[in-house]
């Protein structure tokens, strides 16, 4: 089985704790994932916070338009610090998603790792090479400017 990992950071001029209300939070999924993903939370009744053993489910459009179910867990979460969120039933093989928050002058920073299996073994990799993880990247940037759109730009 081959897997991957996607690495991102961002730094945000945002208190730590306004940070961590905004991405703990399940309802402000969707303002950071790009509209063509017909990203749709369909877990009823969720809290404002996320917490160990939260379970959400989706509807997500990954290619093509084409619907499918995608469910998460919230397997960690450190308040102010981290949270992992588990793919339990989705598109891949395998997903785990850190969420890191560290305070640094002037903000915060926020580091992003995904470690990642497609599925169907050895055409799995190559759609990883051909177009998993430069969507993947798409996805990522799109976030980096939804953020940046929210909290600002961090000063260079």
């Amino acid at each position: 089985m081959a897997f991957y990992q996607l690495k991102s950071e961002q730094k945000i001029p945002a208190p730590l704790e306004a940070v961590w209300d905004f991405i703990s939070s399940p309802a402000n999924l969707k303002k950071i994932t790009p509209s063509y993903m017909g990203f749709d939370i369909t877990s009823g009744g969720l809290p404002e916070k996320m917490y160990q053993g939260m379970i959400i489910t989706y509807k997500v459009s990954p290619v093509a338009g084409i619907k499918t179910d995608w469910m998460t867990e919230i397997t960690h979460v450190r308040d102010r610090e981290y949270f992992v969120d588990e793919q339990r039933i989705g598109p891949y093989r395998l997903w785990h998603h850190q969420h890191l928050l560290e305070e640094i002058p002037g903000g915060v920073l926020m580091k992003d790792i995904v470690t990642y299996s497609p599925p169907f073994g050895i055409l799995g990799a190559i759609a990883n090479h051909l177009l998993i993880k430069h969507k993947l990247k798409e996805i990522f940037d799109f976030r980096f400017r939804a953020v940046e759109q929210i909290f600002g730009t961090f000063p260079l």
